[in-house]
């Protein structure tokens, strides 16, 4: 298909309309209420999400452009140590994502983990999988415990677009190695008589999907398009992720940040620098960022390029008692899904959602608190008008009916990708993190991680309170 039809939103509740619920919370009694709301059953053993900790989220280019990957990344590691005091011995294993991989540090889950100390005895690896990498480790940790081989995993991701890797071309490249096998004099200034100009012409990172082309921006665009998601409801959900997100760091909510140093500065990071709440006008007058002159997609309704690391501590319940901790939640179910990358690139959690509700036997009423990444403005309002239309269960994923969307009142209070920022790799730990502390201060029980990723693939995971939790 070329692009969704438009009837897909027909009858679909249109944002605008909802967002004065934004700002609520719903009220939960103590004690009996909790327990008897529906529990789930583990995938094996009962394995819990210990804490989690992130450095602040950076816009590229500000407090961190002087820095590696691999150092951001040694202060989540050595954080997590120091929050939960899990001695370093205890750690078996390090899974960490990381998607712009620094050629130095090509398996930064070794690096960084001896840069922070970390015992040169306890194995890591990388993992990639885009905007998802961290849950990845997360859910690949879920499976090395259960597989009986390990016990205690620190899992995470960093992301660094201050400093990202710039090729010479293909043509310099073979150049460059056959000159390096050449002996003779005469067979170096053979090589250098065959230079070309467009031989100095340097290959970016590509910010395009390479499947289609097209870069992610765009696709969003079309995207909203497709689903009648118009500049203004844009705008308004931009406007709501921003304001809920100074909200939440006025509030202290925002305790898996912890702060950061930078080597040669006196000043402290204690705080997410991308926040910025707006007004309404101020957000219609800036221009289309892809689809130009007619796009809606703006750099005030997308997520920014940003540096951060985080990391998280997963291992069963039983040896988190047997070490005095108290966890945050149970990693109660995961599944990824993939879809066309062309036209439904970022669908990951229309798709996803229902699956993971139907694969627990939940219902979306039975889930206290949502956290979906926000990857655009546009992106959200897409999935939530997808998984709101019959037409498009019935169509594209041979359900009968709608899941139905998400109710704005649990989904994403403390703000979103779009607000706290978005490094890649690490964003799956910041959305484990604000489930399991929003459960504990809302007084839920079960809540939902959804996330899109490049490629046209994307996550679903349930977490569920532990009895244990408490806020910090």
């Amino acid at each position: 298909m070329a692009y969704l039809p438009r009837t897909v939103v027909r009858g679909t509740r249109m944002l605008g309309k909802t967002l004065n619920q934004s700002g609520s919370v719903r009220a939960f009694s103590l004690g009996p209420q909790l327990s008897a709301k529906k529990t789930l059953k583990p995938i094996g053993q009962n394995i819990v999400l210990v804490d989690g900790v992130r450095t602040p989220f950076l816009m590229s280019g500000t407090d961190y452009a002087k820095l590696m990957p691999h150092e951001l990344a040694k202060v989540a590691l050595r954080g997590i140590l120091q929050k939960t005091g899990v001695p370093k011995e205890m750690i078996d294993y390090i899974i960490y994502g990381a998607v712009i991989q620094e050629v130095k540090t090509s398996n930064i889950a070794r690096e960084a983990a001896l840069c922070a100390g970390y015992s040169d005895k306890t194995p890591g690896h990388t993992v990639t999988m885009a905007c998802i990498s961290s849950n990845v480790a997360m859910s690949t940790a879920v499976g090395l415990i259960n597989s009986g081989v390990y016990e205690m995993i620190v899992c995470g991701g960093v992301e660094f677009m201050s400093d990202i890797p710039i090729r010479h071309s293909r043509k310099m490249r073979n150049l460059l190695l056959k000159a390096n096998k050449a002996k003779t004099i005469q067979q170096k200034l053979g090589l250098l008589a065959s230079i070309r100009p467009d031989y100095f012409v340097p290959e970016l990172p590509a910010v395009a999907e390479f499947s289609s082309g097209e870069t992610m921006g765009h696709s969003a665009d079309r995207l909203a398009a497709a689903f009648g998601a118009t500049r203004k409801e844009q705008d308004e959900f931009a406007l709501r992720s921003h304001t809920l997100a100074q909200q939440a760091q006025e509030k202290g909510y925002l305790t898996d940040v912890i702060p950061i140093q930078v080597p040669g500065s006196d000043k402290e990071i204690t705080k997410d620098n991308g926040i910025r709440v707006s007004t309404p006008e101020q957000l219609a007058k800036l221009k289309p960022a892809f689809i130009k002159p007619h796009g809606t997609i703006t750099a005030a309704n997308a997520s920014y390029l940003t540096d951060g690391a985080s990391a998280c501590i997963v291992t069963t319940e039983a040896r988190a008692k047997a070490l005095g901790l108290k966890p945050k939640a149970y990693l109660r179910n995961f599944l990824y899904v993939s879809q066309d990358p062309i036209d439904q690139l970022l669908l990951g959690p229309a798709y996803a959602t229902p699956q993971i509700l139907d694969k627990a036997g939940l219902t979306l009423q039975d889930v206290d608190t949502f956290e979906f990444h926000e990857a655009f403005a546009g992106q959200i309002l897409a999935n939530f008008k997808a998984m709101d239309s019959d037409w498009f269960a019935q169509r594209y994923m041979g359900r009968s009916g709608k899941v139905g969307a998400p109710p704005l009142n649990k989904f994403n209070l403390w703000g979103g990708s779009l607000s706290i920022g978005h490094p890649f790799a690490a964003t799956g730990v910041r959305l484990a993190m604000h489930t399991a502390n929003r459960l504990v201060r809302e007084d839920g029980q079960i809540g939902l991680i959804a996330a899109c990723a490049a490629g046209g693939q994307g996550v679903a995971m349930l977490l569920e309170r532990h009895p244990d939790a408490t806020p910090n």
